[in-house]
């Protein structure tokens, strides 16, 4: 996500290192190959031009700060606007209403049904909310059938008829079927069309009159660029929507919807898509996509995530076991499955500042861990809970079993080995000695 985009403007702040002051010439070539990356990154040109001229109004004849570099203090401007661009703060959603109703629009094939069981899901887990999904598309009968998959997966339950056409009944039958049974939160999963299908447009505009949702959601594809702003613009002039979702932005996308679809139809990204699993759903944060975009990471994200999987009885088990030496293969793999749950490994690494520069080159698989795991279940009980006895004849059956090498099964050992010594000094009161460690390893 955004990695041409990001490249192209390191490239634009570079023109200005080794200046002592920012000037209109500096400025304007710089800013001429921002707005050159923006158009690139499927950006309207009319936005891009109208951003950077308010990039260049706010950096004319600002002295250079002290503690900044022109080039610093350029993307520090940029970093600013990009975030009022996008929205400036994160919206969540209204939940007011008893139950509180949720309508998910959008075109065919933007993920609309995958996204409204993800959205329960999260109102589930972080709301502690009672979700109810309802299928409300009786055009595609495969469709009932997703949404029910979708629910199973996430112990949510699903309210659909399949005998019922028509959608505004269904809503209707479904949320007197929430107040009954105890829902505090209706999301209505209704059928995919067109903007230019005037049938299909005036059938959701009569739910929406029917049921007034308390919340109204457009889903939009983000890998369809500018065409994602088009039919938020014209879904917007029907519904006046409360807000979007981009799916798919962990895909091959050049970002351009994100960027300007908040300034177009002037309606905010509350929730992004960022995966193909259940819990792949991010509340949309404008400042830290502004710091993704630019390079930054965002770190803040990244903290979230493995606080929500951290577990405070399972970390005082460990330091137990680490003070007693007994820290073994089955407390490392549950440390595996803990970081495997935080999201693929690509979206994590470009949550670390710098780290995705480094590896934009590099093919970053989820299965990264594969191996690992495998070499770890092809050893005995006594030997992931005492590493130690592995010796050669056992290093060749661990490795046959797994499909590895021994060498692939002496680096891991090693691995471990120097991980658990350093958790031991980190715990035993020896920061101090590792730090004395470090400053000898030249």
């Amino acid at each position: 996500m955004f990695d041409s985009l990001s490249d192209k403007l390191d490239k634009a702040f570079h023109v200005l290192k080794g200046h002592g002051q920012i000037t209109e010439v500096n400025v304007a070539e710089t800013l001429k190959e921002v707005r050159r990356a923006l158009v690139d990154a499927d950006v309207n040109y009319k936005i891009a031009k109208e951003f950077t001229n308010t990039v260049k109004e706010k950096a004319l004849g600002q002295d250079v700060l002290k503690t900044l570099k022109p080039n610093q203090l350029m993307v520090k401007i940029v970093k600013d606007e990009l975030t009022e661009l996008m929205g400036g703060d994160a919206e969540g959603v209204d939940l007011s209403g008893d139950p509180s109703v949720i309508l998910m629009s959008g075109l065919q094939g933007s993920g609309k049904t995958t996204f409204s069981g993800k959205l329960a899901n999260y109102l589930k887990r972080k709301k502690t909310k009672k979700p109810l999904l309802v299928a409300c598309d009786v055009y595609r009968p495969a469709a009932i059938d997703q949404l029910h998959v979708v629910g199973d997966q996430i112990d949510v339950e699903v309210f659909s008829n399949r005998e019922e056409k028509n959608p505004v009944k269904i809503a209707e039958a479904a949320l007197a079927h929430a107040k009954q049974n105890g829902h505090n939160v209706v999301i209505l999963d209704t059928a995919g069309r067109l903007a230019v299908d005037e049938v299909m447009m005036n059938e959701i505009s009569e739910i929406h009159k029917a049921i007034k949702p308390q919340e109204t959601l457009f889903v939009v594809d983000a890998m369809t660029g500018q065409d994602a702003v088009n039919t938020a613009k014209a879904f917007n002039q029907v519904l006046d929507y409360d807000g979007v979702v981009l799916t798919k932005l962990d895909g091959d996308t050049r970002g351009g919807a994100a960027i300007s679809i908040k300034s177009v139809v002037d309606k905010p990204i509350k929730f992004i898509g960022t995966g193909e699993k259940m819990d792949a759903i991010d509340v949309f944060y404008p400042s830290r996509m502004a710091d993704r975009i630019l390079g930054m990471g965002d770190v803040v994200s990244l903290v979230e995530r493995a606080q929500e999987q951290y577990d405070e009885e399972e970390a005082r088990k460990i330091q137990k076991k680490i003070a007693k030496d007994k820290f073994g293969f089955d407390d490392f793999l549950k440390q595996i499955q803990q970081v495997k749950k935080m999201g693929s490994m690509k979206d994590l690494m470009g949550m670390i500042p710098g780290a995705g520069k480094m590896m934009k080159n590099m093919d970053i698989d989820d299965d990264a861990f594969k191996h690992i795991e495998a070499i770890i279940h092809s050893m005995t009980p006594n030997e992931r809970e005492n590493p130690q006895v592995i010796n050669a004849s056992r290093k060749r059956r661990i490795g046959k079993g797994s499909g590895t090498s021994v060498q692939e099964v002496n680096q891991l050992l090693k691995q471990f080995n120097q991980m658990s010594k350093m958790m031991k000094m980190m715990q035993g009161g020896g920061g101090k000695k590792m730090m004395q460690m470090m400053k000898n390893v030249k």
